[in-house]
């Protein structure tokens, strides 16, 4: 088939490979390069620079009604599009004569929007999947053609899990296209939400549960970080009792009798500050424009003491 690909970041790269290698990409489209990191410089999207690597026609536009002549011209058979970063309007979605394709990162219903996976993960979700849907003009609100499911363990991060869906999609995606299932409509009274992460959503007072900063930690990594005050924890695990055991000492008895937000020891692995249930140890921290570096020193430096209250 004759396909138009719009993707942008890692995540639709494996697809963007699943597709040409048994179709005709005759435009891959993503989101225009933007200034990333400390240095600000030009960031090229991934999806741009591995079909640059496979010598597909590209295009970057500034907005999608830009490329419509463009696309309509190809005359293609389908798109797809994973991870673009905006919503299709309604004129694009009619030109190809079987519509668009989507990879989307949870098992819909669940999590339609920005961020299906942070938010799964956030939420302590032990399951999560791939869709993949017909778009229409609503927000993942298609019907749905296939659903691959995969389990996240209690310590995976957002990289690994997103990784692993990503392959995961591709070769859902690659099946879909291939046998052209039959289409089952999602079931709208089920759906939720998964919003666009917003950087102030990191700070933690340790008020919650252990267990919920730290599926918060694993959920923002690596942005943006899970943070108190100005002082960004870049390695945390549950100190009570984290499901894999890792890191720990037996700290219970102390820990069980602090007193939420209070620091109940600081020493050459870290320090274990008590929370509303539970207790996290704080490995490495980082300091603004410092490198990360091991919790008891940066604690050691701000002048916390055992039994203090954050």
């Amino acid at each position: 088939m004759r396909i138009v690909f719009f993707g942008t970041p890692e995540f639709a790269v494996p697809s963007l490979d699943a597709v040409h290698r048994e179709h005709d990409i005759v435009l891959v489209v993503a989101q225009p390069d933007r200034p990333a990191g400390r240095g600000m410089k030009m960031h090229v999207p991934a999806v741009i620079a591995r079909a640059r690597e496979l010598g597909l026609s590209i295009a970057q536009p500034l907005k999608v009604r830009e490329v419509l002549d463009a696309v309509a011209a190809l005359k293609p058979d389908a798109g797809v599009v994973v991870a673009y970063g905006k919503i299709l309007p309604a004129a694009l979605l009619e030109i190809p004569r079987l519509g668009f394709f989507n990879v989307h990162g949870s098992i819909l219903p669940k999590y339609r929007g920005a961020a299906p996976i942070q938010r799964a993960i956030e939420n302590g979700e032990t399951e999560t999947g791939v869709t993949i849907m017909r778009v229409d003009e609503q927000l993942d609100h298609g019907p749905m053609l296939l659903i691959e499911k995969t389990a996240i363990d209690p310590d995976e991060h957002t990289p690994a899990v997103a990784q692993r869906l990503s392959h995961i999609g591709a070769n859902a995606l690659a099946r879909v296209l291939r046998e052209l299932p039959p289409e089952t409509p999602q079931d709208h009274a089920q759906a939720t939400i998964a919003p666009k992460i917003d950087k102030a959503e990191g700070e933690v007072t340790f008020k919650e549960s252990a267990r919920v900063i730290y599926d918060k930690f694993r959920a923002f990594d690596p942005w943006p970080g899970i943070f108190y005050k100005d002082v960004k924890l870049t390695d945390v695990v549950c100190g009570a009792a984290p499901a894999s055991g890792a890191g720990t000492r037996d700290d219970s008895a102390a820990e069980a009798a602090a007193a939420p937000q209070s620091i109940v020891s600081i020493d050459d692995d870290g320090i274990i500050i008590a929370c509303a249930e539970g207790a996290l140890r704080i490995r490495e921290m980082q300091r603004p424009g410092k490198p990360r570096t091991p919790a008891g020193a940066v604690a050691r430096g701000l002048g916390w003491r055992v039994g203090d209250v954050l």
